[in-house]
């Protein structure tokens, strides 16, 4: 009984430790007027960003695999990023703009506009 007990309570530890996931957590790097938000791994490294109308938000590829950013409503779409490729959009108007990856379409994000 001791054993699990301890295995147990070293497992609710190491859980509660290790907190929220990164994709949950984690925001983009922001300035005054843009941001950079970074895919690796299959996914955006923040998958909601809140932002200033006006702000230059900048999509960079670290995977080892080609990428499509793509609004959901048609406002924008990028080509093909290959590793390290870039693609920019400025939002002038506040809103929610939802996109994904048209090659990955399960990587999902949100970018809102204040």
């Amino acid at each position: 009984m001791r054993p699990l007990f301890f295995v147990v309570a070293c497992s609710m530890f190491l859980f509660a430790a290790s907190g929220p996931s990164r994709a949950q957590t984690q925001s983009a790097k922001t300035g005054s007027d843009s941001s950079t938000i970074t895919i690796d791994n299959f996914s955006f490294d923040a998958q909601t960003v809140t932002v200033k109308a006006g702000t230059q938000v900048t999509w960079i590829n670290h995977d080892d695999v080609p990428h499509k950013v793509v609004s959901t409503e048609k406002k924008f779409s990028s080509p093909v990023l290959d590793t390290d490729g870039r693609f920019s959009y400025t939002f002038t108007a506040p809103g929610t703009y939802e996109y994904f990856c048209s090659i990955h379409p399960t990587m999902k994000g949100r970018v809102i506009v204040r």
